[in-house]
C-alpha cells in the first residue's frame, strides 16, 4: 500500500479549487469597467487549463508570463497551477536583455503575453531564445496563438487538481539582482502551501475584504490569491499606479486592504491629496519588499492610523519570515518603527556569525532560517545553493538583530556593508537618519571608491516636490548623520537624483546606483 499521500497537506491547486468553488455570483475581480464573478473566474480558469493542455503544456512545463494588468492574468495564474506548470513571471518594465536571460536560465517552453503591449517584445524574445517553442497571446496576435480564442473553443469543466507532490517545483522566480547576477529560485508546491497557511494564521485581513492590487497582477496576485478567496473577497486591480488613481479607487470602492512597496507609500504621502482623500475604509495596508523609512512610516500612521502591517521575507523564503502587526506600529515606541516585526513562530530563525555560531543577545548577525518555507535551491547553481544552505540553514544575506522585546531589526544586506578606513558602516542605519529630514523623499546610501579610505559613504537623495538642492542642505544632511551616528558614518558626499532606480519588485537597486560611481561615467557630486 502506497501511503505517500496519506499525510500530504493540501497544496496550492487544491486550495485554489476549494476557494473558487466556494462562491458563485459574488464579485471576484474588478478591473477597469469589467467585473468578473467567482463563477466566471472559475469557468475561465477551466477553459485556460484546457487550452494549455491542447498546446501540449502540462505538469513540469515551464511557462513565463509578461502582461499588463488585465482580467485574464488572474485566471491564467490559477490555470497554470491546476495544470502543474512551473511559472516564471517577467516584470512588465524589465529589459529585453533581462528577460532573455531569464527565459534561457529557466529553460522556458512557452511565453504567455499581452499582445497589446508586448507583441514585438515577445517575438524578439523568441528569436533570442529558440527554446521558447510556444507564444500564447491574450488576444489576437500576428506572432503567436490567440490563447483566449483557443480557450473559447472549450466548454468549462469542473476543476481538477494535478498529480503533483509537495516537492515538485511550482515556480522559478529570479532574484532582483541588487547584489549580483540574478539567480533562479526554485520553489516547490510545499513552499506556497506553507506560506499561505502562515498568512491565514498571522496576517490581519479584514473580514470584508476588498483588496486593492496596485502592483503588477502577475507578481502580487499569487501571494494574495488564496486569502482573498477564503475570505470571499474581491481583487480591485489598478491598470497603472498613480496617487490620484489610488485614492480614487479607495474612495469609490471603499477599499479595505492593499499591498504597497515603500516607494509607493512615499508617493502617496507626498501627493496633495494625502491630507484630503477619504481613507476611512482602509483597515490593513500590507507593506514589504524593501525597508521602510521609520520617519515616513510615522508620518503615514499619524495621517491614516494604525492600519499598517509589515511582512518580511525574500524569494528564497517568501513573505512570512517575520511580521509586524497593526497595533505593534506604536508611535510611543519610535525605535520599533525601524523593525520588521517578530519572527514568525512557524519559521525557525537564528542570527549567526561568520563561523555559523549564534551571536550574543542584541548583537547583529546574519538572519538564517529553515523549515518548509525554504526554497529547493537555485536552478543550475549548485555552488550558490550549497553556500546558501551552509550549516543546515538558509542564509538570507540580511544582517539583523533582535531587540529586548523580540522584534527583528534589519541592519543591512551583508554585501551592502561599506568598509571605510577599516570601519564597518551599514547603509540602512544611515538611510534611516537621513530620511528624518523634512526635505528627503527617498535615499540610498552606498560606498564609492576612495583613494585614502578604500570606500567613502555617499548618500543619493531624492528630494520632495518643490525643494531645491544647495550647499546648505547638503551640509545639513551630513551634520544630521554626524550628530546621530558619528563622523565615520556621515556621508562624505551627497548626490541628488530625480529618482532612484528600482528592481522589478520595487526595491532600490543598489547595484544600479553603485554602477554610476564604480565606472568612468560623469557624475555631479555635492
Amino acid at each position: 500500500m502506497d501511503n505517500k499521500k496519506l499525510y500530504q497537506p493540501p497544496l496550492m491547486p487544491q486550495l485554489l479549487i476549494e476557494g473558487l468553488n466556494r462562491y458563485h455570483d459574488q464579485p471576484c475581480l474588478f478591473l477597469g469597467d469589467k467585473v468578473a464573478t467567482y463563477r466566471e473566474v472559475r469557468e475561465r480558469t477551466s477553459q485556460l487549463v484546457q487550452a494549455l493542455q491542447a498546446t501540449g503544456l502540462g505538469k513540469g512545463s515551464r511557462v513565463a508570463v509578461i502582461s499588463g494588468n488585465r482580467p485574464e492574468v488572474l485566471a491564467n495564474i490559477a490555470a497554470m497551477q491546476l495544470n502543474g506548470c512551473i511559472g516564471t513571471p517577467l516584470h512588465p518594465l524589465g529589459s529585453l536583455d533581462d528577460h532573455a536571460f531569464v527565459l534561457e536560465a529557466a529553460e522556458i517552453d512557452a511565453l504567455i503575453y499581452d499582445p497589446t503591449t508586448f507583441e514585438e517584445h515577445a517575438s524578439a524574445l523568441q528569436q533570442r531564445v529558440p527554446g521558447v517553442k510556444h507564444l500564447l497571446a491574450f488576444g489576437p496576435s500576428a506572432q503567436g496563438t490567440d490563447y483566449l480564442a483557443l480557450a473559447d473553443s472549450f466548454a468549462p469543466q469542473p476543476l481538477v487538481a494535478p498529480d503533483v507532490s509537495p516537492e515538485d517545483i511550482s515556480s522559478i522566480n529570479f532574484t532582483g539582482g541588487t547584489t549580483g547576477r540574478p539567480k533562479g529560485v526554485m520553489s516547490s508546491f510545499r513552499v506556497t502551501s506553507y506560506m499561505t497557511q502562515i498568512q491565514l494564521a498571522e496576517w490581519e485581513f479584514p473580514d470584508d475584504l476588498r483588496m486593492l492590487i496596485a502592483t503588477p497582477l502577475s507578481h502580487a496576485a499569487a501571494a494574495f490569491f488564496i486569502p482573498v478567496l477564503q475570505k470571499g473577497g474581491a481583487f480591485y486591480v489598478m491598470q497603472g499606479f498613480s496617487p490620484d488613481a489610488f485614492f480614487d479607487m479607495v474612495e469609490q470602492h471603499r477599499i479595505t486592504a492593499t499591498m504597497l512597496v515603500p516607494v509607493m507609500l512615499y508617493f502617496l504621502l507626498d501627493s496633495p491629496r494625502a491630507q484630503s482623500a477619504d481613507m476611512s475604509s482602509m483597515q490593513s495596508i500590507f507593506y514589504g519588499a524593501s525597508p521602510m523609512s521609520p520617519a515616513r512610516l510615522r508620518q503615514a500612521i499619524e495621517l491614516w492610523g494604525q492600519v499598517f502591517y509589515q511582512f518580511f521575507g525574500q524569494s528564497e523564503a517568501p513573505m512570512v519570515v517575520a511580521n509586524m502587526r497593526r497595533q505593534e506600529h506604536d508611535l510611543n515606541k519610535p525605535e520599533r518603527l525601524g523593525a520588521c516585526g517578530r519572527p514568525s513562530p512557524w519559521v525557525p530563525l537564528a542570527l549567526l556569525d561568520t563561523e555559523g555560531n549564534p551571536v550574543a543577545n542584541g548583537e547583529p548577525g546574519e538572519i538564517c532560517v529553515r523549515g518548509p518555507l525554504v526554497m529547493t535551491g537555485y536552478k543550475d547553481m549548485p555552488e550558490a545553493t550549497a553556500q546558501a544552505f551552509a550549516g543546515g540553514w538558509l542564509h538570507t544575506g540580511d544582517v539583523g538583530r533582535l531587540d529586548e522585546d523580540g522584534f527583528l531589526h534589519i541592519v543591512d544586506r551583508t554585501k551592502d556593508m561599506i568598509v571605510t578606513g577599516g570601519f564597518n558602516v551599514y547603509p540602512r542605519e544611515v538611510e534611516d537618519v537621513l530620511s528624518r529630514h523634512s526635505a528627503v523623499q527617498q535615499v540610498a546610501v552606498i560606498g564609492v571608491p576612495d583613494a585614502q579610505w578604500g570606500e567613502s559613504v555617499k548618500a543619493v537623495v531624492v528630494l520632495k516636490p518643490g525643494i531645491t538642492a544647495d550647499d546648505a542642505l547638503t551640509a545639513e544632511l551630513k551634520q544630521l548623520v554626524k550628530d546621530a551616528k558619528g563622523s565615520v558614518q556621515a556621508p562624505k558626499s551627497v548626490d541628488y537624483l530625480d529618482a532612484i532606480p528600482l528592481t522589478p519588485v520595487g526595491k532600490p537597486d543598489k547595484k544600479a546606483v553603485r554602477a554610476r560611481y564604480w565606472s568612468d561615467q560623469q557624475r555631479s557630486v555635492c
